[in-house]
């Protein structure tokens, strides 16, 4: 068996393809193997078939723990590449350490493998629409970075009525956004078309304006009366279905949201971010209507066989044990919906994200969805209690390039207090967690 210092050509490589045990791991940043080219590198993306398990995960106490929820087998050969040989080596040993008997390294990948178009390479369809704290440095700085092309951005610093939280330091240039400003605090939908279109004009965004989101995460409190005021990075997934919603052409979020920009080294600032209202939007909106669903379509997809609603909430809500927000009495779950499994509880995302916040590696995402019959191939309409965690989940899947994906605005929120509207309770029969079938 070989070691962890067993070093594996090119063509060695490329003859391990052929061998269905053969496990590939990434250490590379999550935003290069989603598809950036960080090292200028001919190609971007990650080898076909590889898991992602950046280097800097190395250091976290639950390392282990990642590594078997990526289902890694210590029992199957483990092929370990990255860009630096240093952090590759380190990564490897790791798993050698962990009882991984057959552990291999491959250090051509820049120059062997980008360069030989011939060889299986893969990314996230909308990659660009996931920036690094590195490429928004490069934009604030110069005003120019890969893969952007306009000559118009905003940055916007994401929160829900805590402007506060803004206050206390934000990255340098970013305007302060309240979710507020983009739905309604009475019924928690978007806002009306004009009431939309007036508010990015406000804040400077026209269609053609290029707009990068991020917020802040901590730890909600839920005896606090707006619990959300502390999911501030989930509210900039929020803001960023609205505005395409709305019409924006190209919407970001910052991976990993404040924390990925911290992470780095980077300074924030507590001065205010200059707006620079735009005279006109320069198109009719919603310039995406498709992308929102109400209530009649909700139900519409309900009875559908082409179709999905994908209840992106924790488990406790979804058999009914709690509502999940100290603003929501009834409990239980849309029958019908699709079990979406979003984490803990409202204010969570921990399936679709990874411990330094950035988003899951999507072929995960994927895989979670495909297990309960989210498929690309059908219209698939995520939503939640009042819209936010199925505005991540729809940004998830619009980043994949599915091509018929939206948020049901409403929610629970909205279906609940229509006591017309059935409700269900229990787990469901077969559960979706196993798809055991009661007996």
């Amino acid at each position: 068996m070989a070691d962890a210092t067993t070093r594996v050509s090119t063509d060695e490589l490329r003859g391990l393809l052929d061998d269905p045990r053969l496990q590939l791991v990434d250490v590379r940043p999550i935003d290069a193997y989603n598809g950036w080219r960080l090292r200028g590198e001919a190609r971007g993306g990650h080898i076909g078939g590889a898991r992602t398990l950046p280097a800097k995960w190395a250091d976290y106490v639950d390392w282990i723990e990642i590594v078997r929820a990526k289902g890694i087998d210590p029992g199957r050969p483990l092929v370990v590449y990255g860009y630096d040989s240093e952090d590759t080596g380190r990564v490897a040993e790791l798993f050698g350490r962990a009882g991984y008997g057959d552990v291999r390294t491959y250090h051509e990948f820049v120059d062997g493998w980008c360069a030989d178009a011939t060889l299986p390479m893969d990314r996230l369809p909308r990659y660009t629409q996931l920036v690094s704290p590195g490429w928004l440095k490069q934009l604030l700085t110069t005003g120019t970075a890969p893969e952007y092309s306009g000559d118009r951005f905003v940055l916007c610093h994401a929160h829900y009525r805590n402007r506060g939280d803004y206050e206390k330091g934000h990255i340098p240039g970013a305007v302060d956004l309240d979710t507020n400003f983009l739905e309604s605090p009475e019924t928690w939908n978007r806002r009306a078309p004009a009431e939309l279109e007036k508010v990015l004009e406000a804040l400077g965004i026209a269609e053609d304006t290029t707009v990068v989101l991020y917020g802040r995460f901590s730890f909600p409190d839920n005896l606090d009366p707006y619990p959300g005021s502390a999911a501030g990075h989930l509210g900039a997934f929020r803001c960023a279905f609205i505005m395409l919603y709305a019409g924006v052409k190209d919407v970001r979020i910052l991976n990993g949201g404040l924390q990925s920009w911290l992470d780095e080294g980077f300074e924030v600032t507590t001065d205010e971010g200059a707006r620079h209202p735009v005279e006109e939007f320069g198109a009719q909106v919603p310039g995406a209507p498709e992308l929102a669903v109400d209530l009649p379509e909700a139900k519409a997809i309900l009875a559908s066989d082409d179709a999905n609603l994908v209840s992106v909430r924790s488990w406790p809500e979804y058999i009914g044990e709690v509502s999940g927000y100290n603003y929501i009495e009834k409990k239980g779950r849309i029958p019908g919906s699709v079990y979406g499994d979003c984490g803990s509880d409202a204010y969570h995302m921990e399936n679709y994200r990874n411990l330094d916040h950035t988003t899951r590696e999507y072929h995960d995402i994927e895989a979670s969805w495909r297990r309960v019959g989210v498929t690309p191939d059908k219209h698939n309409a995520f939503y939640c209690g009042t819209g936010w965690r199925g505005s991540e989940a729809f940004f998830n899947a619009w980043l994949l390039g599915w091509p018929r994906v939206s948020v049901y605005d409403g929610g629970w929120f909205e279906w609940s207090n229509d006591p017309d509207n059935p409700i269900e309770t229990g787990v469901p029969d077969p559960d979706p967690r196993t798809g055991a079938t009661a007996v």
